[in-house]
């Protein structure tokens, strides 16, 4: 019998990250391609997605044939039952049948659903939520995912819009968020947050070796992590404004669940967790209930930039 074999798609903002599993779900090949290449339209991000696969198979010689199912994740709100992209933030999707677009290209059992969710999942099922059955997680990169495992089952809600706690308001005379509202999470937390308050400083006449990675954006994780090696004091009060408000709002998610894990994932955790869990932990039992908190355990996320795909395995595996 031929080895049959899954693929997995992480498609984001910039990127689309492909991986191909084995029977053992083992990756046995993997390609990172920037997702705006071709140009900014539903259609053009579709046919990079394309072009992942069709250049994996083509490179690793393994055969459409041979392929059981293909899964990927998309920022946004996902109507996981239908395969249909509803609203997407960092993507030109609005009510797109993503599966009926690649299922009528592969001819593939095709499934998509949230990556916050699935990068939760895949930590769930392969990472460092396992045994555990019910999950936070926060994932934090240029905004802020949340994903939720209750009693062993991913959580998404009604019509699938669930665990969008990135949209926390922590403080209502905040800075204002792209969603609309002020004072959320992520206008504390994520890189656009941190970013934010960088900028801010800088204009008010401070120094920092932030200033230019921060001028026309969001700064890369890598920079980040090289200002707080060498002590820069704009950058640490942002990390150190950004944990505050993670422990605040890691507080309010263990006193409304109380969970028996809670994870911290994305890019800025995969630069520079180790700093951001130490200093979460030594604030948030401040915003706990002390009846609820000895029984949660904070974690950072184990498979790196690897969970969401992992998450896709998941989705392809819970289908079948």
């Amino acid at each position: 019998m031929a080895e049959s074999y899954n693929i997995c798609l992480d498609v984001g903002g910039t990127k689309v990250l492909g991986a191909i599993f084995n029977k053992d779900r083992k990756i046995v090949y993997r390609l990172k391609k920037k997702s705006k290449e071709e140009g900014n339209s539903s259609q053009n991000v579709e046919k990079v997605i394309i072009n992942v696969v069709e250049q994996m198979l083509e490179e690793s010689g393994i055969k459409k044939e041979q392929v059981h199912a293909i899964a990927s994740c998309a920022p946004g709100v996902i109507d996981q039952t239908k395969g249909i992209v509803l609203f997407t933030p960092n993507l030109p999707w609005r009510d797109y049948d993503l599966k009926g677009a690649m299922e009528k290209k592969f001819g593939i059992p095709f499934f998509v659903g949230n990556d916050v969710n699935l990068g939760v999942l895949g930590e769930y099922k392969f990472g460092v939520a396992r045994g555990y059955q019910n999950v936070v997680g926060f994932f934090v990169g240029t905004g802020m995912g949340g994903g939720l495992i209750l009693n062993g089952e991913l959580y998404t809600g009604h019509l699938f819009k669930a665990a969008e706690y990135g949209h926390m308001i922590l403080n209502p005379e905040g800075p204002l968020c792209n969603c609309g509202q002020r004072g959320c999470l992520e206008t504390f937390s994520s890189k656009q947050g941190m970013s934010a308050y960088i900028r801010q400083q800088v204009s008010r006449g401070r120094q920092s070796m932030m200033a230019e990675a921060v001028s026309e954006g969001v700064f890369r994780s890598k920079q980040l992590k090289k200002a707080l090696k060498e002590n820069d004091p704009v950058a640490v009060e942002a990390v150190d404004r950004a944990c505050h408000y993670l422990a605040v709002a890691t507080g309010n998610m263990i006193n409304t669940i109380s969970p028996d894990l809670v994870i911290y994932g994305g890019g800025i955790i995969e630069a520079v967790g180790d700093l951001f869990l130490e200093k979460i932990l030594a604030e948030v039992d401040r915003y706990c209930m002390t009846a609820i908190r000895p029984t949660v355990d904070i974690k950072n996320a184990s498979l790196g930039d690897d969970s969401v795909i992992y998450g896709c395995l998941a989705l392809i595996e819970e289908a079948n």
